[in-house]
């Protein structure tokens, strides 16, 4: 069956599914802060697992907002769908991979999270090369006017997970996800400060 553009009201069908995901996301990252904040002395913290908390947070609450362009979709497959749901998933997955239900047989988060490295890494990288797909299905004049540093970034991002999912020196993972971060801030700033993009 042919696609149809979508009024208004499908639009908002399929980004109120897309909340729904995004919604759990933010409440596993959310309540995992909590709980270091309400116990601080059960689990030692780490600050490259809190680190990659705040660029996950931050990636979640840019990706609901940079989603506002489905609004610019002009043919709609349930392929298209499906995978959005899929990159929504993604998120939520790797989130719960940073903030498990239970660590009782880790002694700290930063045992915890070398634990899971390359499963958290190797989602992270995924995540860059989704995240080029989802920019292409949106037109090509969208991701032309992103600029050639958009590529760079995503080229750059996948590249040092992939190294990082094998790398245990810790000063290597705090310049990586302190990079990062100020790398994420910068770019929604310069590239999503308004809703009309």
């Amino acid at each position: 069956m042919e696609s149809l553009s979508p009024n208004p009201e499908q639009v908002f069908h399929i980004r109120t599914i897309l909340a729904v995901v995004m919604g759990l996301s933010l409440t596993r990252l959310l309540t995992g802060f909590a709980r270091i904040v309400q116990h601080p002395s059960r689990k030692r913290i780490y600050l490259v697992h809190l680190g990659w908390g705040a660029f996950l947070f931050l990636t979640v609450i840019h990706f609901w907002w940079f989603e506002f362009r489905l609004t610019h979709v002009e043919r709609w497959t349930f392929v298209f769908y499906f995978f959005l749901i899929c990159y929504a998933a993604l998120l939520f997955f790797i989130c719960s991979i940073l903030f498990p239900d239970h660590m009782d047989e880790y002694a700290g988060f930063r045992d915890y999270f070398h634990s899971r490295q390359k499963w958290f890494y190797g989602l992270l990288a995924s995540i860059f090369v989704v995240d080029v797909v989802d920019t292409l299905w949106k037109g090509t004049g969208y991701f032309i006017a992103l600029g050639a540093q958009y590529s760079i970034r995503q080229a750059l991002m996948f590249a040092l997970a992939i190294i990082a999912m094998f790398v245990k020196n810790k000063s290597f993972h705090i310049i990586f996800v302190s990079g990062s971060l100020i790398a994420q801030v910068i770019w929604i700033l310069y590239n999503y400060q308004n809703l009309d993009f």
